[in-house]
């Protein structure tokens, strides 16, 4: 082996140390170094000059003393969350919003940018540019500490190119979003699915946390989902699963988006949900729902207050995502099942009759008992999902060299 090799090979190990080093002190701080070696079976003298160096780069700082285990008291370490920021982004059907965090995922500043309909790629790009602009003349960070920018697109993603291969709610496809943003900004920019931005999200701060196999859902103008296997997010061989908004649930039903027929999306997406609520008004039912106002926020209110229509229509709507959700979790035997997105803020009101679905229909009393909860994150979901794109880029869980 040449020196080049040896020296390549060294500071290959070196770093990936390092990322695991960080990753301990960010899950277990406040840490000692004694315990750093235990957890990552590392020597103690490599933890200490690693630790050297994060202490000297400003990202780790010691924060507390520790306990005597019979020797001196040992100096804790923690994450100083305030080192570095990164920008997330939740490009929704509607509008798009940004929020500037710390290392922590702690939102510093946001803001919302609304999408004008009928957009071309040029109008799309130009807002994403905008409302990230705005973000950071809102900020008083300096840009040089923004360390990167995450994307969470709903839609079909090439999240290695970061390219938004097909967005259905604008009806775009190859849109050069990674190369847009990067040439624009110059800062490193990752782009990912918005329900697996959802689910990495919650796997890291919210009810995914410590769970090696998730599923989570999206339920929104489309329904998705981000996967979770082994602790690492599932993409399949091309990408593409997760798609459970287009799993065909009954093969005579309506037109899908896809071009297909009784997609999961066609019967319990928010945007069925509001058309099923105008069927029943124009059929002759007695609502205080009104056909000009009938948002997902509208039903719920009217659900809130006692309205049998309304109340109706959400249980259908869980009802309808309880059959998509005993299909993954007959096919993929996930631990919890946490569901997200604007349709998940009716609460009760879909979560009972969908829980009833699985408890009545899944195949063995562990299934039945599938825990299913909604986000812990709520509105945040996608937007700390985004920046968690970001943290997973220095926060390694993969094992140390020795």
């Amino acid at each position: 082996m040449t020196r080049t090799h040896i020296t390549g090979s060294f500071q290959l190990m070196k770093s990936l140390n390092r990322s695991v080093i960080l990753t301990i002190i960010r899950e277990y701080g406040p840490i000692s170094r004694a315990d750093i070696a235990k957890q990552t079976k590392l020597t103690p003298p490599t933890v200490t000059n690693i630790v050297s160096e994060l202490l000297e780069s400003g990202i780790v700082k010691e924060s507390a003393i520790g306990k005597s285990k019979g020797g001196r008291k040992p100096i804790l370490l923690t994450i100083e969350a305030k080192h570095s920021y990164i920008i997330g982004i939740d490009v929704g059907g509607r509008s798009i919003r940004a929020v500037l965090t710390d290392l922590d995922a702690t939102i510093e500043h946001q803001v919302t940018h609304a999408l004008p309909k009928g957009m071309n790629e040029q109008t799309f790009l130009k807002v994403l540019k905008e409302v990230i602009t705005d973000v950071l003349s809102h900020s008083s960070c300096p840009e040089e500490k923004i360390i990167g920018i995450g994307v969470g697109m709903h839609g079909i993603v090439d999240h290695t190119n970061g390219i938004a291969l097909y967005a259905p709610n604008f009806n775009l496809a190859n849109i050069p979003i990674k190369q847009e943003l990067e040439g624009h900004f110059e800062i490193t920019t990752y782009v990912e699915n918005d329900a697996r931005a959802l689910a990495l999200g919650e796997s890291w701060f919210g009810n995914g946390k410590d769970i090696d196999h998730v599923l989570c859902m999206n339920v929104g103008t489309g329904i998705g989902a981000g996967i979770i296997l082994n602790n690492e997010l599932f993409y399949g061989h091309y990408g593409t699963a997760g798609e459970i908004g287009h799993t065909v649930v009954d093969m005579y039903g309506k037109r899908c988006q896809c071009g297909s027929y009784g997609c999961l999306q066609t019967i319990a997406s928010s945007e069925a949900l509001q058309q099923r609520a105008l069927e029943a008004l124009e059929s002759g039912r007695t609502s205080i729902l009104m056909k000009n106002n009938l948002s997902g926020k509208v039903i719920h209110e009217c659900a809130m207050a006692g309205d049998e229509l309304a109340i109706e229509l959400l249980e259908e709507t869980g009802t309808y995502l309880g059959i998509g959700i005993i299909n993954s979790i007959h096919f993929m035997n996930p631990e919890k099942v946490i569901i997200g997105g604007g349709v998940s803020k009716a609460g009760d009101f879909i979560l009972e009759p969908l829980k009833k679905v699985v408890q009545t229909k899944a195949l063995t009393e562990q299934a039945r008992n599938t825990e299913i909860v909604l986000s812990h994150l709520g509105d945040n979901g996608t937007v700390i999902g985004a920046v968690t794109i970001v943290l997973k880029q220095i926060f390694s869980r993969n094992s140390a060299v020795s």
